[in-house]
């Protein structure tokens, strides 16, 4: 088991690059992939819905879920963004290297 995860967050398609280079120029994401044009159906208010929208894939670390979930709020359109992590069990090992060389150091926790 490992301490990295995917955080799955949809956005507008106008502001996923935007959320997309915040998260990874602060280092809360080590990579985040832009899947464009999906289309969601949800309810909203009493009514259903379906807006097109874009999936943004961004793996990061526990440690750094709450600051990141944070900044998506603060730089997210929507009222309520959507933030649902999935631990990573295992990966390859050169990856997972990567991947904690490219996250924003936690006080307490070994590099």
């Amino acid at each position: 088991m490992t301490d990295k995860i995917v955080i799955l967050s949809t956005c507008t398609s106008d502001e996923a690059e935007k959320l997309a280079r915040e998260l990874v120029d602060s280092r809360l994401a080590a990579c985040v992939n832009v899947i464009p044009r999906m289309r969601s159906f949800y309810h909203w208010k009493g009514q259903v819905e379906s807006a097109e929208e874009s999936l943004l894939i961004i793996k990061s670390s526990r440690a750094l879920f709450d600051p990141l979930r944070l900044a998506l709020e603060k730089h997210h359109s929507y009222e309520v963004p959507e933030a649902i992590a999935v631990q990573i069990v295992e990966g390859s090992e050169n990856y997972m290297n990567w991947l904690a060389a490219n996250l924003k150091p936690v006080p307490g926790l070994p590099e």
